[in-house]
């Protein structure tokens, strides 16, 4: 789609600046993630590990596909025009095969999961996230020249994208241990997050049947963008919190750490921190604290 139209300087800019603000905050939350995943708990610490890894591996994606975007175009003095090399998208596709499968494993680390219920479930989360990537990615060549195929891979995908979406939800809203309330309400808006963040895929993908032009190029990148930043980093965030919060239930001493609040002292008026566990009860060890 993108290699038939031209585009104005505004709109070359604007998908431009969107790939640099994509790789950018990648490259933030990496430095986020490696720099806080401590204040978890060993058993779910792996989850920011992860998340550090979908952070390098979207930076690259992202990153190679702003260099292909500034070298698939040139200035003709009025418009951006195509050149010798051609846009791809594919490198999205490419990085989604990798990032969906650690996305969803974090999920089941971070709800609890083990022995063979997380087998299970890991096994139909990668088979279904792969099936539904790259079902897309086959799509996406007739992009421009057969709706008819577009529409085929595209349910396909959608098939396998529903799938994952039961799964989600059974993983959020059945966890194998109840959750702090804190952590439970954040679970429920992870859920939302990635929800909201996932439709807007299947809407950049059919982006070339509504709207084949310059703005609807412009929608697509800041589609794809915006879904990538949202359902990686904010993702990555909620459930590294939603970690720390398992943690101070456990009673794990980093994690309560995190939550040290300042305690200004009103006659000397000295700042004195003071370790204020969830709910002001001490922590219970080994055990998740149940709502």
């Amino acid at each position: 789609m993108e290699n038939l139209l031209t585009y104005s300087p505004v709109s070359y800019s604007i998908v431009s600046n969107t790939l640099t603000l994509g790789y950018a905050a990648m490259a933030a939350g990496l430095v986020y993630f490696v720099t806080t995943s401590k204040r978890a708990a060993p058993p779910y610490r792996l989850s920011s590990t992860l998340s550090a890894v979908v952070m390098v591996s979207a930076f690259l994606a992202l990153y190679q596909l702003h260099q292909t975007w500034l070298s698939a175009f040139t200035f003709n003095g009025e418009v951006w025009e195509g050149g010798a090399t051609a846009f791809n998208n594919g490198y999205r596709y490419i990085n989604w095969s990798i990032d969906v499968p650690i996305l969803l494993t974090q999920l089941l680390i971070v709800m609890g999961f083990t022995g063979a219920r997380f087998r299970r479930l890991w096994l139909q989360f990668v088979v279904a996230g792969l099936a539904m990537i790259y079902t897309g990615y086959a799509g996406q060549f007739y992009e421009a020249t057969d709706s008819a195929r577009l529409y085929l891979w595209g349910a396909i995908s959608t098939a396998f994208f529903l799938w994952i979406l039961v799964l989600v939800r059974r993983t959020i809203f059945d966890p194998p241990d109840a959750l702090p309330e804190r952590a439970a309400g954040l679970m429920r808006g992870v859920w939302w997050v990635l929800l909201g963040s996932w439709l807007l895929y299947p809407g950049a993908y059919l982006m070339p049947v509504f709207a084949l032009s310059e703005g609807g190029v412009v929608a697509r990148q800041i589609s794809f963008t915006v879904a990538d930043v949202v359902s990686k980093v904010i993702y990555g965030v909620m459930l590294s919190r939603v970690a720390e919060l398992r943690s101070q239930a456990d009673g794990y001493a980093h994690a309560l750490e995190s939550e040290t609040q300042p305690n200004p002292d009103r006659r000397g008026g000295a700042g004195v921190a003071a370790v204020q566990p969830q709910g002001g009860r001490a922590p219970r060890k080994g055990r998740v604290h149940r709502s």
